[in-house]
Parts: structure tokens; C-alpha cells; sequence
């Protein structure tokens, strides 16, 4: 099965110029992936370009990994509303090396073959570009009726806050980075999200301008929730790719909770399992839908590449003894099951702070909830628990007695969120 056919049943094929997998068969391609250096560490969202770039060197070709130092201070407009925030040049530092250094658990740089992945920042070659001689070396070439053709723009231009100048010229930028690429490191092929498909190919048209030479691209579908939700999102935010932003216990559980439906293209997409292990899971789980069997493989694949065997097995080991053994009492665990529950939100507190305080003022003062609002709001509709115990009581006063082993209190917001309070 060559790259165009693994993708294609994996379901992340979404647009392809012509020519494309005839060019991969033929030889060794250099391909290129750019990522947004908007924060310092990549989210899951940035999981299925990553995994473009894994396909690739899988399959033989070279991988190239650009992170936008430059493009990070201009913004690109695809599927955004409205114009973002820009960065400062500090910001933008620390979010490039954090996302390089993430870049390089999945990609093989280090092997000294004709594969070996190379990673590279577009803001080398735009630092000492003057804006004179990008508009006379690279505006020229490309006409505004083409860029205005483009979707992103179009919509930006129809809508109540229209596009900067700025966020307008963005498709120029990341096409010249296409241009650079291929004159420098002979990469003829881009790939992406279908939202850049209008970004690449102005890339490929710039090259078939300035060199006469053909240019390709391959575009992945934008991961999308069978409820509608955003994909990535839980009720803390981006699913981060980084164990210090989104420990792997909730890493896991965003993956083990997915819907059936949203499992079966996830399974695809987010694993290297084959095409008959992924049908014989889907089968089977159908049989039994309640085992979630094809979830927690999902889950248990996914967390392992991330974050290792280690933490996918503390992120089990917790799963196991907050909902699998839920209604065992809290107090069958001991003090070392309970300071190992890996990934919960961790408060530590000296004796007065959690003694004789009435339970809403805790839970509001400890960011638990926003406000004691908000907080008697739950507990009215049943969804605030102290170690596995439901609260009802609104005037609920925090007492020693609520310690086990004199020193922890489990305290659960809502079915997913728990908190456990350390007294010392």
C-alpha cells in the first residue's frame, strides 16, 4: 500500500494536486509541514499533521517540519473570524524551541539516511528580508484578483471586521516559505489542513512562476465530533501535547470517553493499527458497545505514543480506581494509592485553610469553580461529590473529619473533574 492509498482509508486524504502520487511513487520526496508557533507546546488538533510527516518518512520520503517563527508575527486568516493577537519576538522564542523539541519524539531526525527529518524556522530566511524586496521578488508575481479568489479572504473581506493588510499578505509569506523550501531543500510537496489548501497552492503557483518547476500538495480533513463539538477541546481547554499542561490521566480520558461513532474515524487516524486489527475492533465493539473496547484501545494506542508506556499505564491504574472501582469506599485505598492517583488537580493547604470553612468558599477560593455562584449551583443539581460521597447540603462546613489517612479529600466536580485536597 503506497503513502496516497494508507492515507486514503485512514481517512485523511482531503485534496491532492494532480500528479501527486505518481510523483511519490516514482522517487524520494522532500515534504514539508508548517506549524503555528502560537503557544509552546502543540495541541491534539496538531496530532494529524504531525502524523502526515510520520506517514511520509514511513513510507520513504524525507520529512521537512517548518515552524513559523516568521509567520507567527503575522497571523494567518484561514478559519479565523476575526484577527488574533500578534506575538512578541520573546513569545514567539519559547514557543518555537518547546514546539521543536515536542516535533522531535515522533520524527526521526537523527538517523543518517536519504529520510532523516529536517526541522527548520521560515523566520531565518525572513529576518533580514526587507518588505522592498519581497514586494519586487515575490509580490510581483502573484496578482491580487488570485488572492482574493481565495476563500479565507473572501469571507474575512465579506465580514463585519473585514482583514488587515497584515493577516491579507499571509498566503504570500507561506507560499515564498514553499518557494524557499523547494529551491533549498528540493521540497516539491507541501501538506497541511484543507483549511491551507488556498495557502498551498499559492505556494505551487509561485514556484511554477518563478522556476518553471512543478509543485504538489496533499490536504487532511479538519477533525470534526459527531455531537458537534470542537474537536480538542474538554472542559479545561486545548488537549495539550505537553504532560505538564494536560497530565496523561486527562489525556486518556479525552480519548476513552469519545463517542462511538467519532472512535471508529478516530481509531484511523490516531493510531498506526492496521486496516484488519481497526475492522475486527469495530466489529467486536459493536457486540458489546458497553465494554467501550474500542475506546479504551484508542485511548491506551494514543497515550502510549504521546506520552510512553509509563504514564499509560498510571493513567489506567487511575481510570481504574476513580471509575472502575468507583463505588468501592475511598478509604480501601491507601496513602500511597491515593498520592499516585496521577493527573488529578493537586491542592495543597495547611490545616487552618481547610478546616471549619464552609465547603462553597473552598471550592471558590481554590479555583475548583469561579464563584460560590457557581458552586452552590452543582451542588443543587447534584453534581459535587466529597470522597465519593454526593453533597446535598449547601451549608456543608469543612471539618478534619472529612480527611482520610488525616491528610486527603477527594473532592469531584461533575463526572469527569477531580480535585484532591492535601492537608498538611
Amino acid at each position: 500500500m503506497n503513502l496516497v492509498e494508507e492515507l486514503k482509508w485512514r481517512g485523511m486524504l482531503h485534496d491532492m494536486v494532480p500528479g501527486t502520487e505518481e510523483k511519490l511513487n516514482e522517487s524520494l520526496v522532500h515534504g514539508y509541514v508548517g506549524f503555528d508557533p502560537t503557544a509552546d507546546s502543540l495541541h491534539i488538533g496538531s496530532l494529524v499533521p504531525i502524523l502526515l510527516l510520520v506517514h511520509l518518512q514511513k513510507a520513504g520520503h524525507k520529512p521537512v517540519a517548518l515552524v513559523g517563527g516568521a509567520t507567527g508575527m503575522v497571523g494567518d486568516p484561514s478559519g479565523k473570524s476575526a484577527e488574533r493577537n500578534l506575538l512578541d519576538e520573546a513569545t514567539l522564542n519559547k514557543n518555537v524551541a518547546g514546539i521543536k523539541q515536542q516535533l522531535a519524539q515522533f520524527l526521526d531526525f537523527e538517523s543518517n539516511t536519504p529520510t532523516s527529518a529536517v526541522m527548520v524556522n521560515n523566520y531565518d530566511w525572513f529576518k533580514n528580508f526587507s518588505f522592498l524586496d519581497f514586494i519586487r521578488d515575490v509580490g510581483k508575481h502573484i496578482t491580487v484578483n488570485y488572492m482574493m479568489s481565495k476563500d479565507s479572504v473572501k469571507k474575512r473581506i465579506e465580514s463585519e471586521n473585514g482583514i488587515s493588510f497584515t493577516e491579507f499578505t499571509y498566503q504570500l509569506v507561506q507560499g515564498y516559505d514553499f518557494l524557499h523550501l523547494y529551491k533549498t531543500h528540493n521540497c516539491t510537496l507541501q501538506m497541511g489542513g484543507s483549511d491551507q489548501w488556498g495557502n498551498i497552492l499559492t505556494g505551487t503557483e509561485l514556484i511554477r512562476r518563478t522556476t518553471g518547476g512543478a509543485a504538489y500538495a496533499i490536504t487532511c480533513p479538519l477533525i470534526t465530533k459527531a455531537d458537534g463539538g470542537k474537536f480538542g477541546k474538554s472542559e479545561k481547554g486545548n488537549v495539550w501535547l505537553d504532560a505538564e499542561k494536560t497530565s496523561p490521566f486527562e489525556f486518556y480520558q479525552f480519548w476513552v470517553r469519545s463517542e462511538q461513532a467519532d472512535a471508529e474515524k478516530w481509531i484511523k487516524i490516531f493510531t498506526f493499527l492496521d486496516k484488519v486489527t481497526i475492522d475486527t475492533l469495530i466489529a467486536e465493539n459493536a457486540q458489546k458497545p458497553e465494554d467501550r473496547l474500542l475506546q479504551k484501545t484508542l485511548a491506551a494506542e494514543i497515550t502510549k505514543y504521546v506520552h510512553g508506556a509509563d504514564a499509560l499505564t498510571d493513567a489506567i491504574q487511575t481510570t481504574e480506581k476513580l471509575f472502575e472501582q468507583a463505588n468501592a469506599p475511598l478509604e480501601q485505598l491507601s496513602a500511597a494509592e491515593i498520592e499516585a492517583l496521577a493527573g488529578i488537580v493537586k491542592i495543597n493547604v495547611i490545616k487552618p485553610a481547610f478546616e471549619n470553612i464552609d465547603l462553597l468558599s473552598f471550592m471558590a477560593n481554590h479555583q475548583i469553580f469561579p464563584s460560590k455562584g457557581e458552586a452552590r449551583k452543582m451542588v443543587q443539581n447534584g453534581g459535587v461529590s466529597i470522597n465519593r460521597n454526593k453533597v446535598t447540603d449547601l451549608g456543608l462546613v469543612l471539618t478534619v473529619n472529612k480527611l482520610i489517612h488525616d491528610k486527603y479529600c477527594l473532592i469531584q466536580k461533575g463526572k469527569k473533574s477531580y480535585y484532591l485536597v492535601i492537608v498538611a
